[in-house]
């Protein structure tokens, strides 16, 4: 009874699965590193740290960003190695300044490009509440070892035209980073957390 209880409450996400073919991926430009904005946002914390100052970090504090870093902020990790590590770990997208990307690349870049978490370039008149909202949408794709995709792209109760049109989201950028499009997937699954792989049609 109790069980059957938990197994009400529980939303189940949405889990999109790619199986590739025919790729090398002892060659580096066949490697996939991707960050996708979907259409749906999904029912998922995603937290965002913002790397500027002045009236850009004044912005992103009214947008409600996860954390705002200053340029005085970043040249600390230059000697603490570790605390740029847990910084890499605990946010799922970094956004910067422009002019910082240089700083950010010599005091953080060990910490963030083997997760391939490097910073969003921003410009100083962009949109940053935009900027925010998009990077709360996307999922993010590797491909180096392991030629399989599974990424969460909505849950049970979402619209199944929101699901089907995150679907074909992040289908067609990676269709559009495969050497030969379609003919590299080798079959396309969705599942719900608690239940088995359905096949569908490519």
């Amino acid at each position: 009874m109790e069980n059957s209880k938990i197994k009400r409450n529980l939303k189940q996400s949405v889990e999109l699965i790619m199986k590739l073919q025919n790729i090398d991926l002892k060659k580096p430009e066949n490697r996939i590193n991707e960050a996708i904005d979907l259409p749906h946002k999904l029912d998922k914390p995603i937290k965002v740290c913002v790397i500027a100052g002045g009236d850009v970090a004044l912005k992103a504090k009214n947008a409600k960003a996860d954390r705002i870093l200053s340029r005085q902020d970043i040249e600390k990790f230059a000697s603490d190695k570790k605390e740029a590590q847990k910084l890499a770990n605990e946010y799922d997208y970094f956004i910067a300044e422009a002019p910082l990307m240089p700083l950010i690349g010599k005091t953080l870049g060990q910490a963030l490009g083997p997760r391939g978490k490097m910073p969003s370039p921003v410009l100083p008149n962009a949109s940053i509440d935009d900027v925010i909202e998009r990077h709360r949408r996307m999922v993010r794709i590797r491909v180096k070892e392991n030629p399989n995709i599974q990424c969460r792209v909505g849950t049970e109760d979402m619209p199944k035209e929101a699901l089907a049109e995150n679907i074909e989201a992040v289908f067609s950028i990676i269709e559009g980073k495969l050497e030969k499009g379609s003919k590299n997937i080798a079959a396309i699954r969705v599942k719900f957390s608690m239940g088995p792989p359905v096949k569908i049609a490519l």
